[in-house]
């Protein structure tokens, strides 16, 4: 393969560059070789690597670089010589130890950076760059290493330097007196364990924390005026007057992690305080005491140190041992001050101790102890007394059969300390776990007496046990389905595997059956019977009967079919048709839609299951004489049926295609052609629009070209219009319901405006014609100034009208006085917009432009 400069100073010179100027250990990757090189191949590459080193001791940042190459290529003359010679067994060893050396430093590597990131698994990008460094790898190769120690690289979070709420010190004072680690704990109690500061305050499963200082504001107000009242309004009011609460919540978590640091402890004590004693997540954790730490900060040696250790690692015991062993003189200083606090802690938690083994009642004495042990975790006999500490156990348990299963329900205990957990006891084993008052056993041994017992626990230490009274959980036969025919009613089941029989009663008589099912031929159609199937079991008193599965059975005939039907489009309805027949004697009528002519003939009875299996139910309406029913969009076979229990008669059927009549059918005239418009009707490809005895086809396509249908008839003809959606069905064209339009006729009626006489005394005379005889109710004739004309009567100066008016006529009016320009136009009683108005059935037609306007 050829050797490529430019992968070579990628993939080599610059993360060794990267690295301080340290060279690749492994000689394969520093010269480019691989197992299957001949000695040729090796001498041609070695040859290549050393000209590009000189190449690039030209660059400044690879100098340094190129010096160390050439330099240390001098221990391996030999070696290459050797292989220019046809021997490779040198370079082969030698290839052998640099892959050690190789693996050693990135060992080395790996070590260092598990070492800086600790506990915390983290580092800085800086500290990053200087340990891959000093150990001689490449910034990319030391973060694979990290990656593979689980190491997060990422600069530290930044961390609020104040307060964002000046009275912050005050609220921590509140804080104090009510005895809480923290505002957190304030707002949600002990549900913020888990807690979220960073990217955003949250806690998991928590109102947002609006919601809960509202919550807590509730909570507070009513509680009895106090002491504590007042701390809690001080709290309140630095989380109301802060910018965000979350904030301050935030920014009190770090305050305090901040003072933590102060006492110098290890890594593993930050987490462990972060997370038991300020609530937070693990993740959240690592990021503060790791941003916490960079802040400023180290491990100090010493008495004091160590005091800090067993301080920050909840060993107090031990702590107060050490330092009792110390010299006076080692007390001194920051040990002195731990010394004090250790003891301080120690002797209040003997006395909690103390207090806890006198109390009466095993609640105060956990309070007392448990308040001990956060105090000094290592107290002596603390744990062994917390472990006799039981609950109040619980009581009342009551268990009931719910089907295959057992359902209890008991009173909890009323004990007030502590989490308490109750196991649930199937015969002395334990079923399940629970915080609540109520279990279930979802599989309990059947036909054994089954004991229930509910044991509170708190921790490990247990009450009790509340004992419920002995059960025998018989299970019914499951998937219990009957049938119905002619005079006859069938039943079937499965049988519970532990149950020795069944036992079906008809009306409280006993019913001959098998292990699955039954026949029962001694029945009369129409009469409702009661059905029993019981499980019979094994007892120790001879048979044990379960009350079993009851149903109300009524056989019926066999139903006659529906021979004949009509269908009909219901015009009120678009898509429903109304179906009439005869009714039958017994039976629902149903009509089921099959893409193909029934396979059954007239009058065939079968299970009404096989029939609705083969197509499908169309939804109906009852109607006074029949059904009303959607078959949908498409071609079917409607299938009449007679349905009376499980059995159902085939009637007659009918080919069926769903043509929608079209809606919204609109039609006008202009002059002697008639335009119609409507919805097209939706999965039609064709319509045929009739009018007085003529008609045309339209596809979809032609009438969305067209914008829609034209024809031509004369003005004064009435038209009657009808538009229905089309089909061929096998072979003959199927109509469906029409949609009317009724144009009326109209006859047109023309005028004129001239002017007549001399000009002291001239008339605007009016001339109304037409080619047959008419009578107009009435006729305006307006003027409007201006250059626009008038458009309606009302649009206007009314100058005269003439009712009743036969035409032809002629009529005059004193011309007006009116400066120009000005309009003259005629209006007819009830005249549409445009040219032509209507009236009656009369078109009235305007005469050109410039006998209307006057200039």
């Amino acid at each position: 393969m050829a050797f490529d400069e430019r992968r070579y100073t990628r993939e080599v010179l610059e993360p060794a560059r990267e690295a301080g100027g340290l060279p690749p250990e492994d000689l394969r990757i520093r010269y480019q070789l691989h197992e299957s090189m001949t000695a040729a191949d090796v001498t041609g590459t070695v040859k290549q690597v050393r000209q590009c080193w000189r190449r690039a001791r030209g660059m400044l940042k690879y100098k340094r670089l190129a010096d160390r190459l050439e330099a240390d290529h001098a221990r391996f003359a030999p070696i290459f010589s050797a292989a220019a010679e046809g021997d490779l067994r040198p370079l082969r060893d030698a290839l052998g130890e640099s892959e050690h050396r190789a693996a050693r430093r990135l060992s080395e590597a790996a070590t260092r950076l598990a070492d800086a990131a600790g506990p915390l698994r983290m580092l800085s990008p800086a500290l990053l760059a200087t340990i891959a460094r000093s150990s001689g790898v490449g910034h990319e190769e030391a973060l694979r290493l990290a990656a593979e120690s689980s190491i997060e690289v990422g600069d530290p979070d930044t961390l609020p330097e104040a307060a964002p709420y000046a009275g912050y010190g005050r609220a921590r004072e509140a804080l104090d007196t009510l005895g809480l680690a923290h505002l957190a704990r304030f707002l949600y109690g002990d549900r913020c364990a888990g807690m979220r500061v960073l990217d955003g305050f949250a806690v998991p499963g928590a109102a947002p924390v609006e919601d809960a200082l509202e919550e807590a504001e509730r909570y507070w107000a009513a509680r009895t005026r106090g002491p504590w009242t007042v701390g809690a309004d001080t709290v309140i009011a630095a989380l109301r007057n802060s910018p965000d609460p979350g904030t301050l919540v935030r920014y009190d978590i770090v305050a305090r992690l901040r003072e933590r640091l102060r006492e110098h402890p290890y890594d593993d004590s930050l987490l462990r305080h972060a997370t038991t004693e300020l609530d937070l997540d693990s993740g959240d954790a690592r990021r503060l005491v790791f941003a916490v730490r960079a802040e400023g900060g180290g491990v100090a040696t010493g008495p004091a140190a160590r005091l800090r250790e067993l301080v920050g690692a909840g060993e107090i015991h031990a702590a107060a041992d050490f330092a009792e062993a110390l010299d006076a003189a080692a007390l001194t200083g920051e040990a002195a001050e731990l010394a004090t606090e250790v003891r301080a802690r120690l002797a209040t938690a003997i006395r909690l101790r103390d207090r806890a083994r006198a109390a009466l009642d095993p609640d105060d004495a956990w309070i007392a102890l448990r308040d001990a042990l956060r105090r000094v975790p290592d107290l002596p006999g603390a744990s062994e007394l917390l472990l006799r500490l039981a609950p109040h156990p619980a009581r009342a348990v009551r268990v009931s059969v719910q089907g295959d299963g057992v359902g209890l329900v008991w009173q909890p205990s009323p004990s007030r300390a502590g989490r308490v957990v109750y196991d649930v006891l199937r015969n002395g084993t334990v079923v399940t776990s629970t915080d609540r008052p109520s279990a279930r056993d979802e599989r309990p041994p059947v036909n054994v007496p089954l004991v229930y017992a509910v044991v509170a626990r708190r921790e490990e230490a247990v009450a009790m046990p509340a004992v419920a009274a002995t059960l025998i959980v018989r299970p019914e036969p499951a998937e219990v389905a009957f049938g119905t025919g002619d005079g006859v009613v069938s039943g079937s089941w499965r049988l519970p595997a532990e149950a020795a029989g069944v036992r079906v009663t008809r009306d409280g008589l006993p019913v001959p059956a098998g292990e699955s099912g039954f026949r029962d031929r001694d029945v009369v159609n129409g009469t409702t019977y009661t059905y029993v199937v019981s499980a019979v079991y094994p007892g120790q008193d001879g048979e044990a009967v379960t009350p079993g599965v009851r149903r109300a059975v009524t056989p019926q005939g066999r139903p006659r079919p529906v021979t004949g039907f009509t269908l009909r489009a219901d015009p009120s309805a678009p898509g429903t048709f109304l179906v009439r027949y005869e009714e039958p004697p017994e039976g629902a009528v149903e009509f089921v839609a099959l893409d193909v002519p029934p396979p059954w003939p007239v009058g065939t009875t079968l299970a009404l299951a096989e029939l609705r299996a083969a197509g499908r139910a169309i939804p109906s309406i009852p109607t006074r004489d029949g059904q009303a029913i959607r078959p949908g969009a498409g071609r079917s076979v409607l299938v009449a049926v007679t349905v009376a229990g499980e059995l159902a008669t085939v009637g007659g059927h009918l080919d069926h295609i769903s043509l929608v009549p079209p809606t919204e059918l609109t039609a006008t005239r202009r002059g002697g052609t008639v335009f119609v418009g409507f919805e097209w009707p939706q999965d039609v490809t064709e319509v045929e629009v009739m009018w007085n005895g003529h008609g045309v086809p339209v596809t979809s396509a032609a009438y969305r070209a067209r914008g829609g249908v034209r024809f031509d008839v004369p003005e004064s003809e009435p038209v009657v219009i009808e538009v229905m959606a089309t089909s061929l069905v096998r072979g003959t064209r199927v109509r469906g319901p029409a949609a009317r339009f009724d144009l009326p006729g109209r006859i047109p009626v023309h005028y004129d405006v001239t002017y007549r006489g001399p000009a002291w005394k001239r008339s605007v005379v009016v001339e109304v014609t037409a080619d047959r005889p008419v009578l107009l109710r009435r006729l305006s004739l307006v003027l409007k100034p201006g250059h626009v004309q008038p458009t309606t009567a009302d649009d206007g100066v009314l100058l005269d009208h003439w009712t009743d008016l036969a035409v032809p006529a002629r009529l005059t009016v004193p011309v007006p006085r009116q400066a120009r320009p000005y309009w003259l136009r005629c209006f007819a009683e009830g005249a549409e917009d445009g040219p032509a108005g209507r009236a009656g059935g009369v078109a009235l037609i305007d005469p050109p432009v410039r006998r209307l306007k006057v200039e």
